[in-house]
């Protein structure tokens, strides 16, 4: 796309949930949806893996996607995770999106079969109908067990006007060029996956979705702008800088470092929902040390 509705540092928020009763914190999404505001990202998405959405209600869900959307309150653009295991689901989450004022939708195709591609035309293209906004389609096979693969990928936008853009996490760094290829340039592709950030932009990613920003907004920030302005040595430090951090949370699941990392910097958004547990002690004084590293390394110069 010539101009696509969101470019760089797209910040991810985990969902908070009160230490005692398990239930949602919505003052805490507050907070920590206004610090993403402050801290200067270029746009906000809510109810990913991160925000650990498959774990929510339907009324949990509607109530997380309107304290954040009506919290960023349109200063900047917003991309809403609307996946669900069904289209109908899925539909009626996009339109909840859409009464709430999002810039964007977001679609994983969850599935417990594998999806035909007919499935997966269908699929895509009633939740494309069910609103006029843009939509991104989210490939992780890590999480889904579906990968969609290049061509997969931009068949499917060729069939459906408003997928517009893909958010491509399988962190094969040759698809973001291939995907723009095969679409001349149509497809607007984001990285999802935090250690290949560098590369992705180099490869012509227009943005990368993170939950990095909830930790250390600043250097994730720098290391954008670094990339845009060709300063590439300093964008090279700045990722060797990072990349521990970006390492450690993809290794150890992105919503219980971010929350346990939050807890560190005494901004608690609660623990994790069962399944899934708290960062073990041993790795939370690991986080701990990366994180304190990181605030006591400089940045490198700026490039003139």
């Amino acid at each position: 796309m010539a101009n696509p509705p969101l470019k760089g540092i797209i910040a991810y928020p985990v969902t908070p949930f009160d230490a005692v009763t398990g239930e949602v914190d919505l003052p805490a999404l507050q907070r920590l949806t206004s610090d993403l505001v402050a801290a200067g990202t270029h746009a906000v998405a809510p109810l990913g893996s991160t925000g650990e959405s498959a774990y929510l209600t339907e009324k949990e869900w509607d109530a997380v996607c309107e304290t954040t959307l009506n919290t960023v309150a349109g200063r900047l653009p917003t991309l809403v995770g609307v996946s669900h295991w069904s289209t109908e689901g899925t539909v009626r989450r996009a339109r909840v999106a859409a009464l709430h004022g999002a810039t964007a939708i977001m679609v994983l195709p969850q599935a417990y079969w594998k999806l035909t591609e007919a499935e997966l035309v269908r699929h895509y293209s009633e939740v494309a109908r069910a609103t006029d906004l843009p939509m991104m389609l989210y490939n992780n096979p890590g999480t889904s067990g579906v990968d969609l693969r290049p061509e997969t990928v931009v068949a499917l936008a060729r069939k459906i006007p408003n997928l517009t853009m893909v958010k491509e996490s399988s962190g094969e760094v040759s698809r973001f060029r291939t995907i723009r290829e095969l679409s001349d340039g149509e497809l607007s592709v984001y990285n999802g996956s935090n250690p290949v950030a560098l590369d992705a932009f180099r490869a012509g990613a227009a943005g990368w979705c993170t939950a990095a920003p909830c930790l250390v907004p600043q250097r994730v920030l720098e290391l954008h702008t670094a990339v845009i302005h060709g300063h590439d040595e300093r964008a090279d430090t700045l990722l060797q800088q990072l990349l521990p951090f970006l390492q450690f949370i993809v290794r150890h699941g992105l919503p219980r470092t971010i929350k346990a990392g939050l807890a560190i910097q005494n901004r608690p958004a609660g623990p994790p929902r069962p399944p899934l547990l708290p960062l073990p002690q041993d790795k939370t004084r690991q986080l701990r040390e990366i994180l304190n590293h990181l605030q006591a390394d400089k940045l490198p110069p700026t490039a003139t």
